[in-house]
């Protein structure tokens, strides 16, 4: 007489056997994880900016031509940063560089938080105290974004806008990437200051002082910065990579 095999149960069936039950649910905890962390760091970011602002010594070449933009414009300091954000992307995704979930989260939380902060008035006197004092704010404002950086990069969701044109160019025009950055942010501050855009002193200081402190928030923080590829040209890169 042969034998039947046994039925398999309904919950037998639900759950795959090289998989662990609670396997699923830890991945949904790590990805909601990395977006409070996403959001976290981009907070802290639109603080550093600021706080920069608030300082009236000058603030990074990116924000240079925002403020500028803001100026010229009908646009708030974060409406123009938005504005920005979309034709940076726009044009990296035409070059072949898909954007990941955290490039467009950048793209549009930075502007609102900085709007936001903007609006409550907070240290809106920030530009009339003493030197050492603006100086320090400036520091701050750094601190602040390296801090800011680390966390969204760490998230592992993408980098964000400006990362994404200058991987685009890095690939269309084969220049090492450190190259474009310069030429890129060079090129941003020079129309920013025509525009009438906040350069100064702490342009400066962000321009030196934010490499050494966005190394030293990933050694704090423990994020491992992700590793360069070189684009390819004639392929679709993405601007992120998977943790």
């Amino acid at each position: 007489m042969t034998r039947r095999a046994p039925k398999r149960l309904a919950h037998d069936r639900d759950v795959p056997p090289d998989r662990p039950q609670g396997s699923r649910g830890l991945g949904h905890a790590r990805a909601s994880l990395a977006w409070v962390r996403l959001f976290a760091g981009l907070w802290l970011f639109a603080a550093g900016v600021v706080l920069g602002l608030r300082a009236g010594l000058g603030v990074a070449p990116w924000d240079v031509l925002h403020d500028g933009i803001r100026r010229v414009s009908p646009l708030s300091f974060g409406t123009a940063t938005i504005l920005v954000g979309v034709v940076l992307v726009a044009v990296a995704l035409a070059a072949g560089i898909r954007p990941g979930p955290g490039t467009l989260a950048n793209m549009l939380a930075i502007g609102v938080f900085a709007d936001a902060m903007l609006a409550t008035g907070i240290a809106g006197d920030l530009d009339a105290r003493p030197l050492p004092l603006r100086l320090l704010a400036v520091a701050g404002g750094v601190g602040l974004v390296a801090l800011g950086t680390a966390l969204y990069i760490g998230a592992g969701l993408g980098s964000g806008p400006r990362d994404s044109l200058m991987l685009a160019l890095s690939a269309r025009t084969r220049l090492r990437v450190g190259v474009v950055r310069a030429l890129i942010e060079g090129s941003v501050l020079v129309v920013g200051w025509l525009l009438g855009g906040a350069a100064g002193v702490g342009t400066v200081l962000y321009a030196f002082g934010i490499g050494p402190a966005v190394e030293l928030a990933f050694r704090l923080l423990r994020v491992q910065p992700p590793a360069r590829r070189e684009p390819r040209a004639g392929r679709r890169e993405r601007a992120w990579t998977e943790s």
